[in-house]
C-alpha cells in the first residue's frame, strides 16, 4: 500500500521551536512523498546533523540519522546499494555547507540520484546561534559577536558550477511552491538540490518574516530553468531573493555508469544468499 500522510508522522511531537521554518519543510517533505503514491519499502531518509537533523525523530520511515556533514555519502551507499529506492537527504545550512561542503561538490558532479533537501536558516541553531556558512557579512553572532568578516556560500551558485542537474531554492512561507518543488526534485532522475530558506526566531532575529516579505520573490515570470548560464546570472542577481526552479536537465546518473550495478543490484545479490549476512552478529566482533 502506498504512504499515507498520516503513516508518516511517528509518535514523537516535533520539539522546534514555535515558529521554526522546520516546521513548514517537514509538512511540504510529507505531502511531496504521500503525492507520489511509493510504498513505505520504496522510499528512505537520511538526516545530516542539527536542527533539521531532529526531523529522524519526527518522522516514520526507513532512514538513518549520519554523522554531521556525512549524510550524502550515506545516502549515496544506500542508492547504490539499492537504486529502485527513492532516497531523500535532509540536512541544514551549516551541515551541508559547511564539514559537508566537499561531499556536496561531489555529489553534484556525480549525478547521484538523491533529493537533497537543506534548511537554511543562515546560523548554527542547535548549538545556539554561532555563524554558519551562509550568514551574511557583518552579522553579529556568539562565535563572530564583531560581525562577520568573511563572504556568505552561495548554494545555488555552487550547485550550478558542481554540474547539479536539478537546482532550486524554497521559500518555507510559501508552502504550495516549496512542495511541488520538493516533488518535482524527487521526480527527478538526478541529483536534486533545494536549498530552503527559512526563519530561526531564536538566533537569526533580523531574517523575520517582514525581512523575506522585502526582499524575496519567485523566478520572473518567463524564465525557463533549462539553460545552465541564464540560471546561474539568475542566482547572481541580487536584487532579489529569487526562489523556485533555476535549473534542470536529464542526463545520465552514476549508477546508470556501472553496469553490474544494472545486472543485479547488492540489495538483490543479498537477498539470493542462501544464509544472509547477519548484520548483528558482525556488529558483536566489534562492540
Amino acid at each position: 500500500m502506498s504512504v499515507k500522510k498520516t503513516e508518516l508522522l511517528s509518535p514523537v511531537k516535533p520539539t522546534w521551536c514555535p515558529g521554526c521554518g522546520d516546521y513548514f519543510i517537514l509538512h511540504a517533505i510529507n505531502n511531496a512523498i504521500q503525492q507520489l503514491d511509493l510504498n513505505h519499502e520504496d522510499v528512505m531518509v537520511v538526516w545530516g546533523v542539527g536542527c533539521a537533523g531532529n526531523g529522524a525523530d519526527f518522522m516514520k520511515v526507513y532512514g538513518m540519522h549520519a554523522l554531521h556533514g556525512r549524510a550524502l555519502p550515506v545516502a549515496t551507499g544506500a542508492k547504490m546499494a539499492n537504486p529502485n529506492l527513492k532516497v531523500i537527504v535532509i540536512g541544514g545550512d551549516g551541515d551541508g555547507y559547511g564539514i559537508g561542503l566537499s561531499h556536496f561538490i561531489h555529489t553534484s558532479r556525480r549525478n547521484i540520484d538523491l533529493t537533497y533537501i537543506v534548511h537554511n536558516n543562515q546560523i548554527y541553531g542547535l548549538t545556539t546561534g554561532q555563524t554558519s556558512p551562509t550568514t551574511e557579512k557583518g552579522f553579529c553572532s556568539k562565535s563572530t559577536p564583531s560581525g562577520v568578516i568573511e563572504e556568505p556560500i552561495q548554494p545555488m551558485e555552487l550547485a550550478l558550477a558542481s554540474d547539479a542537474t536539478f537546482a532550486a531554492r524554497a521559500y518555507y512561507n510559501d508552502l504550495p511552491s516549496m512542495t511541488e518543488i520538493i516533488l518535482k526534485g524527487m521526480q527527478h532522475k538526478g541529483f536534486s538540490i533545494i536549498d530552503c530558506l527559512q526563519i530561526c526566531p531564536s538566533f537569526k532575529r533580523n531574517n523575520t518574516e517582514e525581512f523575506y516579505k522585502d526582499s524575496i520573490s519567485p523566478l520572473p515570470e518567463g524564465f525557463t530553468p533549462d539553460n545552465r548560464s541564464k540560471a546561474f546570472a539568475q542566482a547572481q542577481d541580487k536584487s532579489k531573493l529569487w526562489y523556485g526552479i533555476f535549473y534542470q536537465e536529464e542526463k545520465p546518473t552514476y549508477c546508470d555508469g556501472l553496469p553490474q550495478i544494472a545486472e543485479k543490484t547488492p540489495a538483490q545479490m543479498y537477498r539470493e544468499l542462501e544464509k544472509p549476512l547477519s548484520m548483528g552478529k558482525v556488529l558483536k566482533q566489534y562492540v
